[in-house]
């Protein structure tokens, strides 16, 4: 059995190399310094994702910024104090938007916030992507403050902290890399989506900061310069594919290594 999970886990890795691989070599002959800060152009005369990639960290700020304090809350509390009914309809609620496609929540916020403001906007497309975050760092925060031992729970009560005490200076520091592990594969989740921005954050050939109107994000580029007939788009399609992934790869392994010792 153990030669069986190693045999599984072997897999695993030799088909993310192999996928990495490929995008790398498909894509990194077209990434150059002009290509990351310049904006799109026409057929022929290069251009680049620069404004792709200001978006999409814009996006993901905003996203983080309302989705990850909401979800870490919400995994707390149904660690800590959910086991009641309204703690099971919660969960419930969170594992069904969960399985939810990502489109239909782009089709949700675009009735809610772009018709009500008459426009598309980047403040839309963080609504969007904060809300797929949020029940994946609901979830995954629960299941890390449940590993925590009860002993260290039952220590400091010993000593007479008060529960918020508790829950506060001992178990999220305690539970503080797995969280930060879930927390980064909801950033690496939304990263990726591409749907919900077409309905919220809609795309921007320019770059732009104003969080009230369209901004350009790096999955839409690669989608528009996907399925264009030019092969010089398809290889700034696979550019941008690589750039995107390394910028994921870049925020686990900053974030992992934040958090790797502070148990």
């Amino acid at each position: 059995m153990t030669a069986l999970m190693a045999a599984c886990a072997l897999f695993a890795v030799v088909a993310l190399v192999v996928i990495l691989g490929y995008i790398a070599a498909r894509g990194l002959s077209a990434i150059n310094f002009q290509f990351l800060t310049s904006e799109p152009a026409p057929v022929g005369e290069g251009g680049g994702i620069g404004n792709g990639i200001l978006g999409t960290l814009i996006l993901i700020i905003l996203s983080s910024v309302a989705g990850l304090p909401l979800g870490i809350a919400v995994g707390v509390y149904l660690a800590e104090f959910g086991a009641n009914r309204f703690g099971t309809f919660v969960r419930f609620v969170a594992d069904t938007l969960t399985g939810v496609p990502s489109i239909v929540v782009g089709v949700f916020v675009y009735t809610v916030v772009v018709v009500p403001t008459g426009h598309f906007s980047a403040l839309a497309g963080g609504v969007a992507l904060a809300i797929i975050m949020i029940p994946i760092v609901a979830r995954t925060t629960e299941e890390m403050v449940r590993l925590i031992p009860v002993s260290l729970r039952e220590g400091a009560l010993a000593l007479g902290a008060p529960q918020w005490k508790v829950v506060t200076g001992v178990v999220l520091p305690a539970a503080a890399p797995g969280i930060a592990t879930g927390a980064m594969l909801a950033v690496a989740r939304v990263s990726g989506e591409t749907a919900p921005l077409l309905f919220t954050a809609l795309n921007y050939r320019f770059f732009s900061r104003d969080i009230s109107q369209p901004i350009a994000s790096l999955t839409v580029q690669i989608y528009n310069y996907a399925i264009s007939p030019y092969d010089e788009w398809h290889a700034l399609a696979w550019a941008a594919t690589l750039v995107l992934m390394t910028l994921i790869l870049v925020i686990n392994v900053g974030v992992r290594l934040l958090t790797r010792k502070r148990i």
